[in-house]
């Protein structure tokens, strides 16, 4: 019983996190699962890219009903990064679980210094879409999902916004479009990894993450996203600290 209420407190604050910030909160997943419910490195990336994958479907639907997906660059973006996802997440099962976890460790303290950046702003954004730097950046977001088992939207929203000229509110759309094919990718690659996941673990957390994704919203709405984004950055800065001394000592 305190298993499950650990993975739908865990997923509940996930979610929130997703919902208040539009990306990010997909980084508190792995160390959630590993530290708070007993799984090791390998399983708990395999396991984050079932949730990422569900989360960021679900998310997907409200912004395509709301015109916020654009779809030819959100495919072509994603189609970059869809043959490393899938070989970063055939590599992740051969990699020493201390060099899986300080590689998340390090990735999450990017996440969060990236979070305490100002914002950009809307006019400050590319003129002209970058091919090349287009697929260089979706190549990269597609190996670090698979390696890792994050969505990236932390990367993906400013890629999108830079080098693919999008508009801050289509460029997080159209993220999810991003996330959801890497995702699925890497996940078809550890086909056979997934039938060693707890469902009874992962199934409500989740549950719990699509319904917090709800009350994150509606959080957004209240309080300043400026102190959101630092709240949740300094966090995710104790969380890095903490895998990187973990996977070190």
């Amino acid at each position: 019983m305190s298993t499950l209420i650990l993975a739908l407190a865990a997923g509940a604050v996930v979610g929130l996190a997703l919902g208040a910030l539009g990306g990010g909160g997909s980084v508190l997943a792995v160390p959630a699962l590993i530290y708070l419910l007993g799984f090791d490195p390998v399983d708990a990336t395999t396991a984050s890219l079932v949730i990422v994958t569900v989360t960021s479907l679900t998310a997907l639907y409200g912004h395509a009903r709301a015109g916020n997906v654009r779809w030819k660059a959100g495919a072509l973006f994603a189609a970059a990064g869809l043959l490393p996802a899938a070989a970063a997440g055939a590599a992740a099962s051969r990699l020493p679980q201390p060099v899986l976890t300080a590689a998340f460790a390090v990735v999450a303290g990017v996440a969060a210094a990236g979070m305490l950046r100002p914002a950009r702003a809307e006019g400050e954004r590319t003129a002209a879409v970058r091919p090349a730097r287009a697929a260089g950046a979706g190549a990269g977001l597609g190996a670090l999902t698979g390696l890792l088992g994050v969505g990236g939207g932390f990367l993906a929203v400013p890629a999108l916004v830079t080098v693919v000229s999008l508009e801050m509110r289509a460029a997080v759309g159209t993220s999810l479009l991003v996330i959801s094919a890497n995702s699925v990718a890497a996940l078809a690659v550890r086909g056979a990894a997934t039938t060693g996941v707890e469902w009874a673990v992962v199934g409500p957390f989740v549950a719990a993450a699509v319904l917090g994704a709800r009350d994150g919203r509606r959080l957004a709405d209240r309080v300043s996203g400026a102190a959101l984004r630092r709240v949740f950055a300094f966090a995710l800065l104790a969380v890095a600290a903490f895998m990187l001394a973990d996977a070190l000592l």
